[in-house]
């Protein structure tokens, strides 16, 4: 195991040189206790591009050569989806604790099985869900939590954005987990399981892009207290990208993008309150604040975003995508 020193910055290993690691990587400049000290890419000459940008010492044309670097403690994997279990389960195998970004794996399956290999070399592991961080998020689940507007009754939210069809675009490859649902339909349903956790019964619906993999997704879930989620997602099209939380004494109704950060307004039946919160960079970096803090603090998981859950919001995806999937095989939303 790697032992993070209270003193000093925590030593950050990034896998990937895509948007979101940039993105992660401009945001942890903001975070004095967190340091990047190694890239790791497919091609150096990539990797060397990203570390003269972000002036990062070690690169590597190669994971492998980063996840052997005795100076990283913590690797960010932002690697495309269908290479998360792989690099994460290599990455914790070589004794370094793990971001690993969202959708954490393809299924359940992958998901319980780097959770149990992280547990028995008793490393810290967390999906990179930047969302359940941000400052605004913090701050509905605080209201939620004191019965600001009652019981939740009703959650409806939307990520949906237009992407011209590609068949060499990530997003339309069904073998680097591409599709709506697993790129997009993730963010609603975490907000779905932080507030009501995991369903006890699902309804979806999906239609295919010309690849296979699905242009939209629509989720009915019904929860153990009676309360509903309506999600969608969408790579066909511009959606409001918004949130409400609607409850017995009120409302949350959170501005778009709802899953960035962004404000909110709670309705009562006594008049609104307007929530807004400044930010620094993109929000990216409170989720590498988050892991600093639980490691500083011996944890091997984040209260905030814990492996069960992480684990049951897969086991949601595996239903909703062998659902909404089989209709299409089946030809059964034709059938009304």
């Amino acid at each position: 195991m790697v032992a993070i020193d209270e003193e000093t910055p925590t030593k950050w290993g990034i896998v990937g040189t895509g948007v979101i690691a940039t993105a992660f990587a401009q945001d942890l400049r903001f975070v004095p206790t967190a340091e990047i000290v190694a890239i790791g890419s497919r091609s150096i000459d990539t990797a060397l591009a990203f570390a003269e940008r972000f002036d990062i010492k070690r690169s590597y044309g190669s994971y492998d050569d980063l996840l052997a670097d005795d100076n990283v403690q913590v690797v960010y994997i932002a690697t495309p989806h269908a290479h998360h279990y792989a690099t994460a389960r290599a990455a914790l195998e070589k004794g370094k604790h793990v971001l690993c970004e969202k959708p954490f794996t393809l299924d359940q399956a992958q998901a319980d099985d780097i959770i149990a290999v992280a547990r028995s070399h008793g490393l810290f592991l967390m999906e990179a869900m930047w969302t359940r961080f941000l400052p605004h998020m913090r701050r509905v689940r605080e209201l939620v939590a004191t019965g600001a507007i009652g019981d939740i009754r009703l959650i409806t939210a939307d990520f949906g954005t237009r992407f011209e069809p590609d068949a060499s675009h990530r997003l339309f490859n069904a073998d680097l987990g591409g599709g709506a649902l697993l790129d997009l339909g993730i963010y609603p349903l975490s907000l779905s399981s932080m507030l009501l956790g995991p369903p006890e019964a699902v309804q979806a619906f999906a239609t295919p892009t010309f690849t296979g993999v699905d242009a939209s997704t629509t989720m009915l879930l019904a929860h153990h207290n009676g309360a509903h989620s309506v999600l969608a997602c969408t790579i066909d099209s511009d959606t409001s990208c918004t949130a409400v939380i609607s409850g017995t004494h009120g409302r949350i109704e959170i501005d778009a993008p709802f899953y960035a950060p962004t404000s909110f307004t709670v309705r009562g039946r006594s008049g609104s309150e307007r929530f807004c919160f400044a930010e620094d960079g993109i929000g990216l970096r409170h989720e590498a604040e988050e892991v600093g803090r639980c490691l500083r603090a011996g944890l091997l998981e984040s209260p905030l975003m814990p492996l069960h859950e992480t684990s049951a919001i897969m086991r949601t995806v595996d239903a909703i995508r062998a659902q909404s999937m089989q209709r299409i095989d089946t030809g059964v939303q034709h059938h009304l």
